[in-house]
């Protein structure tokens, strides 16, 4: 018989019985009914019910046990009876009859509770994170990953991809987030950095003349932590195509994202999520911040924004009309059914307007045949009729408004959309709603300097190519560029990338990059693309933020095995740490820290 195990815990079944067995595990709780002691055993697997007498010699034994210590035992499966049954277990139909039993591990006193759910602070969770990832959710959220990964693979080798590997230590390039920098121990006063994302390699296994890549790449950004963003690292899925349209990278990668949402859509549920059939749908990005207010809209949220600025611009109500007169839009929410609601709440999303910097929000309700509100008395019945009309309400509905430059309106208006759908309650549940953003701007204004910079991906084609940067407005240029959204959550950037060196040269000289910048920042890609660079296209779908939506967890820090916490720290490994004066000198470095702030 093997030392430690003949099954593993969740295993044994009524057709076991009669046999000798050996189980391995951990000590999930413990029952004392006097006479009988038992001890229900623990593993990856599942979980069996061991039982033993008090007459046993092993009785103290176990007794004395705490709760997960490692244990071996060694007994007879025997069916239970009727009236002791356990439904809910798969090994609920049997338990083992202890003969013999080995403590493997002692285990200390528990600084958390492994066996129930109960609250404990984030900060004993992540110190003790080994004990954390014996708790049944944490544990089958990580377990779900390793499924979902897997199905990835599977799925994306079955559509011809191949996966590389590509380097961890690399050159340092601007890609909208700090890097992690590493010193050279050869090379005094030089640095490598950790791959934000595996970007130019890709692009370059493309110039190598491999038609599809892929990889399930660490990525690494030293940006603050967000409910859906680990500090830190994160994980994706890395893809780039040869050949290919921005149409061909969209449905060659559908039916990936779709496959692996239908898989695991009935993940802890008893009816799987539904999930949106392909094609899914393309919004253009100025439509979707007309109509959402962000270009990660959830589209199980059915308010449709819309602009009402023509409506205001010869209004009584001055104040938005002078937002019009200046440039300005104004943009409508409408609030379906929010004239039931009490006054209060009005006044709390006024309350809730101004914490966002919003001098507050107006708004109209309509009911019983007329119109309400602090500023309905400002409209004429024709403006009235149509406000109706622009921004489909009805008797019962409300009407908010968010007003200022286009920017400005439509963020606030997004998240009034949010938080009014939220608040009603009207968002569609039990679904995984995709769309693609599409046709974003190739460029943006910084408003505080005043110069024109890349909005997306810096290696993105523009539509139109050489000629759109020669003839047109910058910020009038779009770009091969799209985005996959669910639920309100961005799994992916990508791009039709860049493949004609003098399109790159040309694109980076708009938003102020020299030839010389790009010789000494992208050298290795300028270099690539003057030798048959062909044309090309890829995304980045995020592993950990596809596991939290199938998880249906509001943290990432939920789905990730050793998550750091909100301040970039690493409480089980105590990282960051100092390190001693001589590996410093070894990297030829000299700390030149901030100075201390008085106590």
């Amino acid at each position: 018989m093997h030392p430690f195990r003949t099954h593993n815990c969740g295993e044994l079944r009524p057709t076991n019985a009669s046999q000798t067995v050996r189980l391995s595990g951990w000590i999930h709780r413990k029952r004392d009914h006097g006479n009988l002691l038992f001890v229900d055993l623990r593993d990856q697997f599942g979980l069996t019910q061991c039982v033993i007498d008090t007459s046993s010699a092993l009785f103290a034994t176990l007794e004395e046990a705490r709760l997960e210590s490692v244990l071996t035992v060694t007994g007879q499966v025997v069916e239970r009876t009727a009236d002791t049954i356990n439904a809910t277990l798969p090994t609920g139909l049997i338990e083992v009859q202890i003969a013999e039993a080995v403590v493997e591990s002692a285990a200390a006193m528990l600084p958390l509770q492994v066996n129930s759910e109960e609250d404990t602070s984030e900060e004993i969770r992540l110190r003790y994170r080994y004990l954390d990832l014996r708790r049944e959710k944490v544990k089958t959220n990580i377990l779900l990953r390793n499924r979902v990964i897997a199905s990835i693979r599977r799925r994306m080798i079955e559509a011809d991809f191949v996966e590389f590997q590509t380097p961890i230590l690399t050159a340092s390039s601007p890609e909208g987030a700090r890097d992690y920098l590493v010193p050279s121990r050869l090379h005094p006063g030089k640095f490598y950095a950790l791959p934000q994302a595996p970007q130019q390699f890709k692009q370059m296994l493309m110039v190598a003349g491999f038609d599809r890549y892929f990889q399930i790449a660490p990525c690494f950004r030293d940006e603050d932590s967000r409910a859906d963003r680990s500090p830190g690292e994160f994980y994706q899925l890395d893809f780039e195509m040869s050949f290919v349209t921005q149409e061909d990278v969209l449905s060659t990668i559908e039916p990936v994202l779709g496959g692996v949402f239908d898989e695991f859509a009935g993940h802890g549920r008893e009816t799987p999520w539904a999930v949106t059939p392909s094609p899914f749908p393309r919004i253009a990005y100025a439509d979707a911040m007309l109509k959402y207010g962000s270009d990660k809209p959830d589209l199980r949220n059915p308010l449709i924004i819309a602009d009402v600025s023509e409506l205001f611009r010869e209004s009584d109500f001055k104040v938005f009309a002078k937002v019009v007169a200046g440039g300005g839009v104004v943009r409508a929410i409408p609030a379906t059914g929010a004239a039931s609601q009490p006054r209060s709440w009005f006044d709390k999303l006024n309350d809730w307007a101004r914490d966002e910097g919003a001098p507050g929000l107006g708004y109209v309700v309509f009911a019983d045949g007329e119109a309400k509100g602090p500023i309905a008395k400002f409209f004429s019945d024709e403006a009235l009729a149509g406000l109706r009309s622009a921004a489909g309400v009805g008797d019962g509905d409300a009407v908010f408004f968010a007003a200022g430059k286009a920017s400005e309106a439509a963020h606030l208006a997004g998240l009034a959309r949010t938080r009014i759908g939220e608040d009603l309650d009207l968002l569609a549940g039990d679904q995984y709603a995709f769309c693609w953003i599409v046709d974003y701007p190739m460029y943006e204004l910084d408003e505080d300097t005043g110069k024109i910079d890349f909005s997306h991906n810096p290696f993105s084609m523009p539509q139109g190519g050489i000629e759109a940067l020669e003839t047109k407005d910058p910020l009038d240029v779009l770009a091969y560029q799209y985005d996959i959204v669910c639920n309100g959550i961005e799994l992916s950037s990508g791009a039709i990338r860049n493949h004609r060196p003098d399109i790159m040269v040309k694109a980076f000289d708009i938003a102020g990059y020299s030839r010389d910048d790009l010789e000494s920042q992208f050298s290795g890609m300028l270099n690539a693309l003057q030798f048959g660079a062909p044309p090309h296209g890829g995304s980045a779908p995020g592993i950990d933020r596809i596991v939290m939506l199938l998880a249906d967890e509001p943290n990432i820090r939920e789905v990730i095995a050793f998550p750091m916490n909100q301040r970039a720290e690493d409480l089980l490994m105590q990282a960051p740490a100092e390190v001693p004066p001589e590996r410093l000198r070894d990297i030829h470095i000299r700390p030149a820290l901030p100075p201390k702030k008085p106590s």
